[in-house]
């Protein structure tokens, strides 16, 4: 396989680990809007905020909440533009991306597990962190394949 269709692959590669990303994201907001995840959220922050006065966490109202999250997947559906092209900057977006959703994935599991029930979002976090691995994987191996082989010239 000569070096362009290495490159060309991992794109491919990271484009569908992108796309995935966005459509696990998406399924994840799903998941948290059919269990109420809001009236697990507020109260929480309410309660750290008197703990901790100045840590910046938000409350939220349903469509502030809902609009924002669902906007964030259509961007990031967007933006699979400049991943096909294989956009060198998109990769570091990609890594940021990726390591967020599986602390996202994990708060929600171990919240579960704090808890001893389920918390809002948690039946998608196993879908998100496969997600969220594969598109570090993708970018990953993108930044691999577009490296020159050594002793190529």
């Amino acid at each position: 396989m000569d070096e362009r269709d290495r490159v060309d692959k991992a794109t491919k590669r990271w484009t569908w680990s992108w796309i995935a990303l966005a459509l696990a994201l998406s399924l994840h907001v799903a998941d948290e809007a059919a269990h109420d995840f809001l009236s697990f959220w507020n109260p929480l922050v309410r309660s750290l905020r008197q703990e901790l006065p100045a840590l910046p966490l938000p409350t939220f109202r349903f469509a502030l909440w809902f609009g924002g999250l669902s906007t964030a997947v259509l961007l990031l559906l967007a933006l699979t533009w400049f991943v096909r092209r294989g956009a060198a900057w998109m990769r570091p977006v990609s890594y940021v991306l990726a390591v967020l959703m599986l602390g996202n994935g994990m708060l929600h599991i171990a919240g579960t597990v704090y808890q001893g029930r389920p918390v809002p979002g948690v039946y998608s976090s196993p879908i998100l962190l496969i997600a969220a691995g594969l598109l570090f994987a993708g970018a990953w191996r993108h930044r691999s394949a577009s490296r020159p082989e050594p002793g190529a010239a």
